[in-house]
């Protein structure tokens, strides 16, 4: 007779959807049993937007139901707010205790605070958390490079990785191109040509409605709106996003990485991070896609570098980063901000139209695109002196492919600076005039992008040199900064005086912007 004990119970979590998980390896379907658990906690320990749930939801529940299909014994608990299990660990030991289980088995999750969590979990059997092995680097690896080096930058760790992956590389061991980095080749201003491509839809399933209409009722107090709703759930259609991504949108990708447009939200962007970030893709066939398409003459060379960078470079580096800081990362406040987030954060009601433009399409579809977050968003909450922490917590929840260890690093050290450089050697402030160059939101706005000090002047403007001035002490002697307190200096008093003037005006009447 054929022993039915469970040997180990496989925790799988909602952004593990990833067939290859190291925790499934060496598993038996035939004794090995499966938790997956939609629980409050999770839920609703920020305002995860309500997109981003559903996405959640529904891409666990159709992996769910592809495992079972695939001869696996799953247990799901769906979410219900009167549950008596209302955090993870709950669910995970009264399910082992009622199983017999010999032991939980689970991948390392992505945030310190789960993490830590687990780690103190009181279980009736042993818990084994095997390593994320789903990046091209492991912390270890990040950890031996960064050791005893006195910066840590982006550029150095990419260049390792393309050696040892061989992405863009040429059988003499030199980058495609001669050139490591094409970013000077990304900074076109979109006019129009060539026409964006429509984005990547899928229609909701009755799987997915099910889950929007549940959303709906038990988290109607989350941010955001479901009525627009077709992000892939499966890996099938994630494979279907990356194709029309590789086809349609990846030969501009490089050209109009950096711009923005009032008419068209997400241009020539992937729109791939939600599933690399929940493992419905995985990194490297995604970036081996992306340099396929180049080998084959389809893309060009600074589209597919700058596409590959962002995911060999900087999510890998800021993952490593992530977990070699943490926990004191998080309380990183270098330029000492205390301000609030302003309440237009979570409605879009402001007539600053980029801000407008930019909060509006995360409300609606809960994504803005990187230079939309880091010099639109971000840039404002930087000038302004807010809190890290209020916005990171924004940025936390209302965007669908944000997760703590990828989320934290860009917003606490590459948005607001607050971790003194360790991240970026220069803060990414800046007026008006770089979303003037890289967008045509300043032609419908109320504000004046080419005024500083008068009535309608651009708020992006003098806030921008109020910022420079107050952390004048902490900026003088960056080098990459000399420039701009020589051009702050050679204003003259009275200038400096009246832009100062307007820059407090401006903080002062903040929610009124």
């Amino acid at each position: 007779m054929t022993d039915r004990t469970p040997r180990h119970l496989i925790l799988i979590l909602g952004d593990q959807l990833t067939p290859s998980l190291p925790a499934l390896a060496e598993a038996d379907p035939a004794r090995d049993h499966i938790l997956m658990a939609e629980v409050a906690e999770e839920a609703g320990y920020t305002n995860h937007h309500k997109q981003k749930l559903v996405l959640i939801f529904s891409a666990m529940r159709h992996y769910a139901a592809e495992l079972e299909q695939a001869g696996w014994r799953v247990h799901y608990h769906v979410f219900d707010p009167e549950s008596e299990c209302q955090n993870l660990g709950g669910v995970v030991r009264a399910t082992a205790e009622s199983l017999g289980a010999e032991g939980v088995v689970t991948t390392q999750c992505g945030e310190w605070r789960l993490d830590e969590a687990m780690r103190a979990w009181e279980l009736p059997v042993p818990l084994t958390i095997r390593p994320d092995g789903r990046f091209f680097a492991t912390i270890e690896r990040f950890q031996a490079w960064s050791r005893n080096r006195k910066q840590w930058r982006m550029e150095y760790f990419y260049r390792e990785l393309r050696r040892e992956t061989g992405l863009l590389m040429t059988v003499d061991g030199q980058p495609e191109g001669g050139e490591w980095n094409l970013d000077a080749a990304n900074r076109k201003k979109w006019k129009g040509e060539p026409p964006a491509p429509p984005p990547f839809r899928v229609e909701p399933d009755a799987t997915t409605e099910a889950v929007i209409a549940e959303v709906e009722s038990n988290l109607s107090g989350h941010v955001g709106r479901t009525d627009s709703f077709g992000w892939a759930v499966t890996r099938d259609d994630a494979l279907g996003a990356l194709d029309h991504f590789l086809t349609h949108r990846l030969p501009w990708f490089g050209d109009f990485q950096d711009a923005m447009s009032d008419d068209e939200a997400t241009l020539f962007h992937a729109l791939l991070s939600p599933y690399l970030n929940i493992g419905l893709l995985l990194p490297r066939e995604v970036c081996e896609a992306a340099e396929a398409e180049y080998h084959a003459g389809r893309a060009p060379l600074n589209a597919v570098e700058g596409f590959i960078r962002q995911i060999l470079g900087w999510r890998e580096f800021v993952r490593g980063l992530y977990w070699t800081l943490m926990p004191g990362y998080a309380d990183e406040n270098r330029l000492g901000n205390t301000r609030p987030l302003p309440w237009f954060y979570w409605t879009g009601d402001t007539r600053m139209r980029c801000m407008a433009k930019a909060i509006g399409n995360t409300l609606e579809h809960a994504y803005a695109h990187h230079i939309q977050r880091l010099m639109v968003t971000g840039n404002f909450a930087l000038l302004a002196g807010v809190h890290p922490e209020a916005i990171c917590d924004w940025y936390l929840g209302v965007y669908v492919d944000a997760y703590d260890w990828v989320e934290r690093p860009n917003t606490q050290g590459m948005v607001m600076h607050a971790d003194g450089g360790i991240l970026g050697s220069k803060p990414y402030a800046a007026s008006g005039k770089y979303i003037h160059r890289m967008s045509d939101h300043c032609r419908h706005c109320v504000y004046n992008v080419n005024d500083t000090t008068g009535p309608d002047a651009c708020p992006f403007n003098s806030l921008y040199w109020h910022f420079i001035h107050r952390h004048r002490e902490h900026f003088r002697g960056n080098p990459r900064m000399g420039m701009i307190y020589r051009n702050w200096e050679g204003q003259g008093e009275a200038r400096r005086e009246a832009v100062l003037a307007k820059a407090e005006e401006v903080l002062l009447n903040i929610e009124a912007l």
